[in-house]
């Protein structure tokens, strides 16, 4: 009998060691970059870019017979302040609806209306950023990632994607910055009280 337990007592140590050491080895790889040259960065980033829907809110559309087509040469240069909006609606939010305007580059509800910002390459883009900045406000859902600003605001989802890795990051942040630059001044967020 006593050498079953021994045998059990050595079968579960060895156990506990093989899966800490790969829950470790796994932890540690997560960690790691993945070495890419700057052009794999950019294309890994074009393809995260379109698989996450980053043109939905930031980039301009007109409204076709077979729906939104993208405005090619303002591609993520966020709302255009020289686009009217109809004015929102403030009772339709109060009865719990959240609005879109006509191109889905500004919302409006409780928090009152935002407006998608500008992603390209330019000085009123993210141009001037760094990428600590841009992994801080996608983390930490900061605007412009500096500390003491303001949150992010809705429909921006940066609390789902501040799970996406350091490279994926990374590699978003190399494709913006080697987009073509528009220049569009954002307007700053209107709240609930001024629609």
């Amino acid at each position: 009998m006593r050498k079953i337990v021994l045998i059990v007592a050595a079968t579960t140590t060895l156990i506990a060691v093989v899966f800490i050491a790969c829950s470790e080895s796994s932890a540690s790889e997560k960690k790691k970059s993945i070495a890419m040259t700057e052009t794999e960065k950019i294309q890994r980033g074009s393809y995260l870019v379109n698989a996450i829907g980053c043109d939905d809110c930031h980039s301009p559309k007109e409204i076709t017979a077979t729906g939104f087509e993208i405005i090619p040469e303002l591609r993520l240069s966020g709302y255009q302040s020289a686009t009217a909006s109809p004015k929102a609606d403030s009772n339709v939010v109060k009865q719990g609806w959240l609005l879109f305007g006509n191109d889905l580059t500004t919302a409006v509800g409780p928090w009152g209306q935002s407006f998608a910002a500008n992603l390209t390459s330019d000085a009123t883009g993210i141009g001037n950023w760094k990428e600590e900045q841009f992994i801080k406000a996608i983390r930490e859902g900061k605007y412009k990632g500096l500390d003491n600003t303001r949150p992010l605001l809705p429909p921006m989802p940066w609390f789902v994607y501040k799970n996406l890795t350091d490279d994926d990051l990374k590699c978003i942040f190399s494709f913006l910055k080697s987009t073509k630059p528009v220049k569009n001044v954002v307007p700053t967020p209107k709240p609930f009280n001024k629609l």
